[in-house]
């Protein structure tokens, strides 16, 4: 209960009744569960490039063949274009392209859905994507048209939340949008496992007769604990504003390696949770995935750990510890700078 009551006071909007599981895929299950009910419809809209899960109905969300494992997927879920301007599928430059990947979000549901649909679910930014982040416009306008056809939104904040993005604790808020169903995960509670699903009360009373539902140990005293304690340091440590100061100073310096190395053909993200997409060539984007591997183990030689991503394993993702100082970003930073620097020999660029 003080976990729930906690999450109401800083999640958008009408968001206020919690129901804990022990992952973001429970938590992204039960978040179609219940947009499903309270609409009475089945169909949902995702994206391209999106991960929300292992489970069959979450790998149905998730738009990565890497990612989908099996042969059971649900019929229900159509993928839309996603918001990649840096690789636009419709080859169009930002802002003169109107965010037309948003406007196919339409064309989507009115060819390839009975034109009634249940949600428009997306991350805020796509994590196992590569870091993708929409332009400011995108959401307005995608969460707009699923509404207009019966759709509510469903937020995956599983790897956004928490401030990782700065300056809000929730990543859609960067968009103005707010959602009818969020789920989240991971920062939750600092590495113990829980999931949350957070809706409105209209939606949380259309679960109500529906039939029985249990997460055995969803909820348990000691992750509700350990995510109260998590959320307590936190806010101790500046919260999202202080988020967002450390990862201005992280994007500073990210921006600098890319103007220095031509492997580097975007930077992108929001506050500590920012993506660099490595290419062989600028000009024709070529994924340079060998040069992600190469870089991983020159970084690790030197103490720092790197994550990757990406459709095409081309994209380096940086999201350290809400903890991190500035001294250890700035040795980061140092320990990229060198390792590129190697890299970029190696594969003889520049």
């Amino acid at each position: 209960m003080n976990l729930a009551e906690k999450l109401a006071t800083i999640t958008p909007g009408r968001l206020q009744m919690s129901y804990f599981t022990n992952s973001g895929s429970e938590a992204n299950e039960t978040a179609i569960v219940a947009a499903q009910t309270y609409t009475d419809a089945r169909e949902i809209v995702a994206l391209r490039h999106a991960y929300s899960g292992r489970t069959s109905l979450t790998m149905s969300i998730t738009a990565h063949s890497t990612w989908k494992v099996g042969k059971s997927f649900s019929p229900d879920v159509k993928h839309a274009l996603n918001p990649y301007c840096y690789r636009c599928p419709l080859k169009l430059t930002y802002p003169a392209c109107d965010v037309a990947c948003a406007q196919d979000i339409e064309d989507v549901i009115r060819t390839t859905t009975s034109g009634r649909i249940a949600a428009f679910m997306a991350e805020p930014i796509q994590g196992v994507g590569g870091f993708i982040t929409p332009p400011d416009e995108y959401f307005q306008i995608a969460v707009e048209i699923a509404r207009h056809y019966g759709g509510v939104f469903i937020c995956d904040e599983v790897q956004t939340g928490f401030g990782r993005t700065g300056a809000h604790w929730f990543g859609i808020s960067h968009w103005g949008v707010e959602p009818e169903i969020m789920t989240m995960a991971k920062g939750i509670a600092n590495g113990l496992p829980m999931g949350n699903t957070v809706t409105t009360p209209a939606v949380a009373q259309a679960m109500v007769g529906q039939g029985l539902t249990i997460s055995t140990f969803g909820g348990n005293p000691v992750s509700t604990a350990a995510a109260l304690g998590t959320l307590e340091a936190m806010e101790e440590a500046g919260g999202p504003d202080r988020f967002a100061v450390l990862g201005a100073r992280l994007r500073g310096g990210l921006d600098r390696l890319g103007e220095k190395y031509p492997l580097i053909g975007d930077v992108r993200g929001k506050g500590l949770m920012q993506g660099i997409e490595m290419v062989t060539d600028r000009q024709r984007k070529e994924p340079a995935p060998k040069a992600v591997a190469q870089l991983f183990e020159e970084t690790r030689e030197r103490g720092l750990l790197i994550g990757k991503g990406g459709l095409y394993g081309n994209v380096i993702r940086i999201s350290p510890a809400l903890t991190v100082s500035e001294t250890q970003i700035d040795d980061a930073l140092e320990i990229l700078d060198y390792a590129l620097g190697v890299v970029h020999e190696a594969q003889g660029v520049g």
